[in-house]
């Protein structure tokens, strides 16, 4: 659905991402791991169109990425980036509906699928609330909504590009959250998630890319990537491996 080949970006004489390959199919969360400074936001900005490849291509089903037209191209592919803020004191159902955009769906479909789509992120109960007035968890959540009312329910052929959706949210919005991506992909479409929690993205990824210095150091299934040399090798941490007790997924202890 959505891949990057041999993709290299540069910014000045630096090299930030080199010769990396990464493939996103459908019905699958797809995590990407890695220290600060790796390249995790890059690879997600080279695979959004925001920052062009100097080497290699980035397509979107086998067609070019820049051959898209905007409005087509958002009407099957979403961006939460890592930071997202706006300063109008729009109403939270409001800033939900911007993600209804690219479509022509209908003002009764939109309210429909905003009302939806804020329910998902555990958010309905904000939807007249000002933006301005929200904490950063609670915005966090909307600009989420956002993106899946964008995309809203979710089919083969779409795909969801998160930067780190967890970050400033309380435990149990983590879990409800990567809960709506997983029913995302469930229905076909294909996500992209940065997490720095490896724990959650053990629980909730069916794939794994790790980055180190620009490039992908080890990719697979979190059994395949969550282990004890590659952790320490990237990230310098000494780790134990156990099994969930429940859930039989890797469980990582800080040693």
């Amino acid at each position: 659905m959505l891949s990057i080949r041999g993709g290299s970006v540069r910014r000045g004489a630096s090299v930030i991402l080199a010769d990396v390959n990464v493939a996103l199919d459908a019905g699958e969360v797809l995590g990407v791991l890695g220290p600060n400074g790796a390249g995790k936001s890059t690879l997600l900005a080279a695979l959004s169109g925001e920052l062009p490849v100097g080497v290699g291509e980035v397509l979107l089903h086998q067609k070019p990425l820049h051959g898209w037209s905007g409005p087509e191209r958002a009407r099957c592919l979403a961006v939460l980036p890592q930071n997202s803020s706006l300063s109008f004191g729009f109403r939270v159902d409001e800033v939900v509906g911007l993600g209804r955009l690219p479509h022509e769906s209908g003002l009764e479909a939109d309210r429909a699928i905003v009302s939806a789509a804020l329910g998902a992120a555990d958010a309905q109960h904000l939807a007249q609330r000002s933006y301005l007035s929200l904490s950063g968890g609670e915005q966090q959540r909307v600009h989420l909504a956002r993106v899946l009312a964008q995309l809203w329910p979710g089919r083969t052929g779409q795909v969801l590009l998160l930067d780190e959706p967890t970050a400033m949210l309380d435990p149990l919005h983590q879990h409800s959250i990567l809960h709506a991506i997983r029913q995302f992909a469930k229905l076909g479409g294909a996500v992209l998630v940065i997490l720095h929690d490896l724990n959650l993205a053990a629980r909730y990824c069916d794939r794994l890319v790790l980055l180190a210095d620009g490039r992908v150091h080890l990719s697979g299934t979190p059994e395949q990537v969550l282990q004890t040399e590659p952790l320490k090798s990237v990230f310098g941490l000494d780790v134990l491996i156990q099994r969930h007790p429940e859930r039989d997924h890797p469980l990582i202890i800080a040693r």
